[in-house]
C-alpha cells in the first residue's frame, strides 16, 4: 500500500476524537472489571446449575464488551469507505485465518475421525498420557472422562501427530493386566496356577474371554502378569483392585517373597 492510500485509510485525528476514543477504552475497561467482579459475587449466592451458568457468562460478556469497543473505535480512526473496509476485512481475515489454522486442522481431522473411527463413544482411549472413556465426539474435539472423573477435551488435531491407544476399540471387551513381582526362589508353576485361580474366581471376570498368566525372568526376580477381561469395561478398576488384593493375599499365604525395591535399583527393574 503506497503513502497516498495509507493516508486515505485513516481519518484526521483531532483532540475530540482522541477524547472519545479514550472514553470508549475507559468505559470498556470499567465494564470488563465490573463483570469480573460482580458476576463471581452473584454466582457465590446461587446454587447448582444457576451458579455455573452465571460463571460461564463472564468470558462471553468480556468478549462482547471488547467487540463493542472495537466496533466503536474503528470508525473513529478509519475512514469508512468501501475500499478501506475491503482492505481492513482482508487483513482481518488473513490474521484470523492464521490464528485459527489449528482449529481448521482439527475440524478436518474430525471429518477423518468420523470416517476412520479411531474412537467411538464408550471407547477407553489414551492420548498424550490422558486415559479415559469417550463421552462426546464433536466437530473439533473429543471429550473423555478420566478415572478421577475429570473431563479432558482433546482436539482431533492429535490424529495427525500423536498416538491414540484404544483399549476396547468399539467392543465390549477390555483387557486388564495386573502385575506381581516376586523374588526368584519360588515354584513358578504353582504361582502361575494360583494366579489363574485368583482370576477365575473374580466376580468381575468375563468368562467368555480367555484368562492367561504370563511371566518373564529378570535378574531381580520374576514378573507375573494376569491378563483377563472384566464383564463391563467400566468395571476395569474394580476388577484390577480385586485381582491385586486377592492375588497378594494368596501369594502371601504360600508363602513367597516379593521382589525388593533395592534389588531392582540397578536399572533392570520391572516396567509396566
Amino acid at each position: 500500500m503506497d503513502t497516498e492510500n495509507l493516508v486515505g485509510l485513516f481519518r484526521t485525528i483531532t483532540p475530540l476524537v482522541l477524547a472519545e476514543a479514550a472514553a470508549v477504552i475507559l468505559a470498556a475497561a470499567l465494564l470488563a472489571w465490573l463483570v469480573q467482579r460482580l458476576l463471581p459475587w452473584l454466582a457465590g449466592r446461587l446454587h447448582s446449575s444457576r451458579r455455573l451458568f452465571v460463571l460461564a457468562l463472564i468470558p462471553t460478556l468480556r468478549i462482547l464488551i471488547m467487540a463493542a469497543a472495537l466496533a466503536w473505535l474503528v470508525p473513529l480512526v478509519i475512514e469508512p469507505s468501501l475500499r478501506n473496509m475491503i482492505a481492513i476485512l482482508g487483513a482481518a481475515g488473513l490474521a484470523i485465518g492464521f490464528a485459527l489454522k489449528d482449529y481448521v486442522s482439527s475440524l478436518l481431522a474430525g471429518v477423518v475421525a468420523a470416517y476412520e473411527l479411531p474412537y467411538r463413544p464408550g471407547d477407553w482411549i489414551t492420548v498424550d498420557g490422558s486415559y479415559g472413556e469417550v463421552r462426546h465426539i464433536g466437530l473439533r474435539a473429543v471429550s473423555i472422562v478420566t478415572p478421577d472423573d475429570t473431563v479432558v477435551v482433546i482436539p482431533h488435531l492429535k490424529l495427525w501427530s500423536g498416538l491414540i491407544h484404544n483399549a476396547n476399540n468399539g467392543g465390549a471387551s477390555l483387557m486388564c493386566v495386573v502385575s506381581f513381582y516376586l523374588a526368584p526362589e519360588h515354584d513358578a508353576q504353582r504361582v502361575r496356577r494360583l494366579l489363574e485361580d485368583v482370576a477365575l474366581s473374580s466376580p468381575y471376570l468375563k468368562l467368555a474371554r480367555p484368562v492367561s498368566v504370563v511371566l518373564d525372568e529378570h535378574p531381580w526376580g520374576t514378573h507375573y502378569r494376569i491378563k483377563a477381561y472384566p464383564v463391563d469395561p467400566r468395571q476395569q478398576f474394580q476388577f484390577v483392585s480385586d485381582l491385586t488384593a486377592r492375588g497378594k493375599a494368596a501369594l502371601l499365604a504360600l508363602p513367597v517373597a516379593f521382589a525388593k525395591v533395592e534389588a531392582m535399583s540397578d536399572g533392570a527393574g520391572p516396567a509396566g
